[in-house]
């Protein structure tokens, strides 16, 4: 007869006791919590007070009477019967975990609004104040806005606690404020958290109602930070470990070298915007900066995988060194703090920290837990802890995707299996699909576009987290005592993080990598009820393995658009097409066809995946020039995506270098392609394929302009009887000089007439009679602020029997055909016009 079994439940049983997979009773307490604090956050503190104080009291007379209905009923009456839900203590929990979320939310909002920083913002005075560095320096990425790109400033996090009015007030207070630094100076970059200043500047209100500062402290362009006392002494140690990662991999490549201190501890100082951009494409940008992730791998390697902590045959290096289940406990609460320390308090790092603290408590009383209780219970101890919490787009993020991985994923990968799809793949594509099932909603809100790669690339990039974070750490480790060793593990990390990084942009650079999405919550809301009807039909419908096959390979060609399929289905690009005019939003970009996967590029608008987009769509592999009529963001911010994958013979550019910061820009990046930069000179003539060009301003020596503008690079181009003026962003003085000169005398009429600056008001009426052309193309954004293109100047133009096409209502145009002596007449898809007399205009996406 075998031994009876071994009661279960002890630490270290083979086999302990599984407790229900799935506990819910904390996930409404969390909730409301968290709904609470949204809400109360931002509320007046009577409002708040009010909340707490009603369900504190609704919350103990629920307690009481449950407490009352639970008295023994007088012996022979039987047992009491059980209080009705509403009654018992899961109401009464729930009550009490709102009041606790509306008084901690009221403390921290009158942070805002308590002591004299309030009312010193909003007369916009100047003070001089004593603060707390809350957080790292960042500086802020590059964003076109119009013409020019917005500085680059220094954004410190600091809490206020002295402060000094005009008058010469003093006044000691707690209030959290954000530091602009109008500089990119090292001495503000190499502050760290806990650093006390002395900062004099101007302070002024928030930008947005419901931003968690009382205050905008603006410090002077030359203002130096005085210190007052130095951080403490962990954040010492965290920043002499975050730089001796930055030290050791200062020798990797591009990619490598600026993703993986932003994987190991989310320092993404050395991000590129386009590579910022590709991540955000393809929804990877979790990866980019400290997650839940880098944490489990690293608990796992203490403590193994959470299913067999308990065991005896436990795995993880814990058992492996000999330490006991409390010790081990102890030295993962050790790596916790660690963790949170040097990586920061971002959203996402509390959130795994929260949930790895409470697994290691579990095991530290020998009392094992489901994760999802954990993970309710760290979103409870969150919101409490920090309120602001609630309304982090970030920790919402961090907060469903490890929901999904909990409760879909495991249904998900158990489904997959059932329809025959190996384990790991399963687990992996179920994990996968969760996440971004509940997520996507969210990231709609935020970017109005929907990511169809975003499924893949998290595949194909989940196989290199693991080993990027472990050497990562590694490296960070061994960084301040052996800097060759850290340099090794660097460069084994290296080839991962590439890795992700490569699948980024791939993923991004795809023609139909994503679909633009009504923004706000709207959209959201539309994209979760969408994502709930595929699901319920895609479990009725793709049970055939056949139906499956068939759904990925559409998917596929939509995501893929091969040029010979698409150009069957969408016509675009048309054969023979000449030229075209890129849709690049707000900007310039044009490309004009030279031969086989060849052609000229004139200028590259704002955004590089934009006009890396259409290039790709009409299949540009060598650019021979590249010419950028002028230094305005809008038409080089975007150079990075010409270059990506291609190769270019020469970038010629105007003589009047200004802007200057984009002037160095397009210097910069070019000399890291090792592509020479040369100027554009009035009565240069070049020829490419069936391609001549002759540049007709600006004229050399030029004399200062008033803007760049004036300086516009302006090109006469000639191709299989076309006769194209290029105007750049030309104002109507330059426009009249040209005329002026010899070649802008000769000036024949025109085929198709670039209009100058996205067909601005200000045109030169007499240059516009001169050339006369069939068909006008301006470039511009939907919307865009400038009232661009002025209804004058369309006017202008159809008075003179132009044809007017406009990329923000037209989309992407193609033009065909050949000019005016020409006998070949247009072709394309059909949802076009042109100006007659053999030349045709093709469109897309509009």
């Amino acid at each position: 007869m075998p031994p009876p079994p071994a009661p279960s439940g002890r630490l270290g049983d083979a086999n302990p006791r599984q407790e229900e997979p799935l506990d819910l009773r904390l996930v409404g307490p969390a909730l409301a919590a968290w709904l609470t604090a949204a809400v109360t956050v931002t509320a007046t503190p009577s409002w708040a007070a009010t909340v707490a104080a009603v369900c504190a009291l609704a919350g103990a007379a629920l307690l009481a009477m449950g407490r009352a209905g639970r008295r023994p009923g007088g012996g022979r009456h039987g047992p009491p019967r059980p209080p009705p839900s509403w009654r018992g203590p899961s109401g009464a929990v729930l009550l009490l975990c709102v009041a606790a979320a509306a008084a901690s939310a009221g403390l921290h909002g009158a942070d805002l609004r308590r002591g004299p920083v309030p009312e010193l913002a909003a007369q916009h005075a100047r003070a001089d104040v004593e603060l707390e560095v809350t957080s790292d320096p960042r500086v802020t990425r590059p964003r076109v806005t119009g013409d020019h790109a917005a500085p680059r400033v220094v954004l410190i996090e600091a809490d206020v606690v002295r402060v000094t009015a005009p008058n010469g007030t003093m006044s000691r207070t707690r209030a959290p404020v954000l530091i602009v630094v109008e500089a990119r100076g090292g001495s503000w970059l190499s502050l760290l958290p806990s650093t006390r200043l002395s900062v004099e500047g101007g302070l002024a209100p928030p930008l947005r109602d419901g931003d968690r500062i009382a205050a905008v402290l603006h410090a002077g362009r030359g203002e130096r930070p005085r210190v007052v006392a130095g951080p403490s002494g962990p954040q010492r140690l965290a920043g002499a470990l975050r730089a001796g990662l930055r030290e050791a991999t200062a020798g990797l490549p591009r990619d490598a070298r600026a993703l993986l201190p932003g994987l190991v501890v989310g320092d993404t100082a050395r991000v590129t915007p386009e590579l910022y951009a590709a991540f955000r494409a393809t929804d990877l940008l979790h990866l980019m900066a400290v997650s839940g992730a880098n944490f489990t791998i690293l608990l796992a390697l203490l403590i193994g995988p959470p299913g067999t902590a308990h065991r005896v045959e436990r795995r993880g290096l814990a058992p492996r060194i000999g330490l006991s289940l409390r010790a081990t406990a102890l030295s993962g609460g050790a790596l916790t703090l660690g963790f949170v320390v040097v990586c920061r308090p971002e959203p996402s790092v509390l959130r795994a920290a929260s949930c790895g603290a409470i697994a290691l408590l579990a095991i530290a009383t020998g009392r094992r837990r489901s994760l999802l209780p954990a993970l309710a219970t760290a979103v409870l101890l969150l919101v409490l802890y920090d309120p602001w919490l609630a309304r982090s787009y970030g920790f919402l993020l961090s907060v469903l995707a490890t929901g999904a991985l909990l409760t879909l994923a495991p249904r998900w990968s158990a489904g997959l299996r059932r329809r025959g799809v190996p384990a790991r793949a399963a687990e992996a594509l179920g994990a996968a699909a969760a996440a971004q099932a509940v997520c996507a909603p969210v990231v709609a809100v935020l970017a109005a576009r929907v990511s169809l790669v975003a499924v893949p690339c998290n595949l194909l990039a989940e196989f290199a987290v693991a080993p990027a974070t472990v050497l990562g750490f590694a490296a960070l480790a061994t960084a301040p005592v052996a800097m060759p060793v850290a340099e090794f593990l660097a460069w084994c990390a290296g080839w991962p993080a590439g890795w992700i990084a490569d699948i980024a942009r791939a993923g991004a650079a795809l023609p139909g990598s994503g679909v633009d999405w009504p923004g706000g919550w709207r959209g959201g809301v539309l994209l979760a009820a969408g994502t709930v009807v595929a699901v319920l039909v895609g479990r009725r419908v793709l049970r055939s393995p056949w139906t499956v096959a068939a759904c990925l390979l559409a998917l596929l060609l939509v995501v893929v658009q091969p040029p010979p399929l698409t150009r069957v289905v969408t016509g675009w690009p048309p054969p023979g097409w000449r030229m075209v005019m890129c849709d690049v939003g707000q900007g310039d970009a044009l490309v004009l066809a030279a031969g086989a996967g060849t052609g000229v590029v004139v200028d590259a608008g704002p955004d590089p995946l934009l006009v890396d987009r259409c290039l790709r769509s009409l299949g540009i592999t060598k650019v021979p020039l590249l010419l950028l009529t002028h230094f305005h963001a809008d038409h080089v911010a975007g150079l990075a995506g010409v270059l990506r994958g291609r190769s270019v013979g020469v970038i010629e550019t105007t003589g009047f270098r200004e802007p200057a910061d984009q002037a160095e820009f397009v210097g910069r990046l070019a000399a890291g392609r090792g592509v020479p930069v040369v100027p554009a000179v009035a009565g240069e003539r070049r020829r490419s394929g069936p391609l001549d060009w002759e540049v007709l301003w600006p004229p050399r020596p030029l004399s200062a302009p008033d803007s760049p503008n004036d300086a516009s690079v302006t090109l006469l181009v000639r191709t299989a009887g076309l006769t194209m003026l290029l105007l750049g962003d030309l104002e109507p003085a330059s426009q009249r000089a040209l005329l002026r000169t010899g070649d802008g005398a000769r000036l024949p009429p025109v085929d198709v007439l670039k209009v100058a600056h996205h067909g601005s008001a200000y045109q030169d009426p007499e240059l516009l009679r001169r050339v006369a052309p069939r068909l006008a193309l301006i470039s511009c954004g939907v919307d865009n602020p400038y009232g661009h293109p002025a209804p004058r100047t369309v006017g202008a133009l159809r008075e003179r029997g132009a044809a007017v096409l406009r990329t923000d209502q037209d989309g992407a145009i193609a033009v065909v055909g050949q000019g005016r002596s020409g006998s070949r007449s247009g072709s394309g898809s059909g949802n076009g016009g042109g100006g007659g007399d053999g030349l045709g205009v093709v469109h897309t996406e509009r």
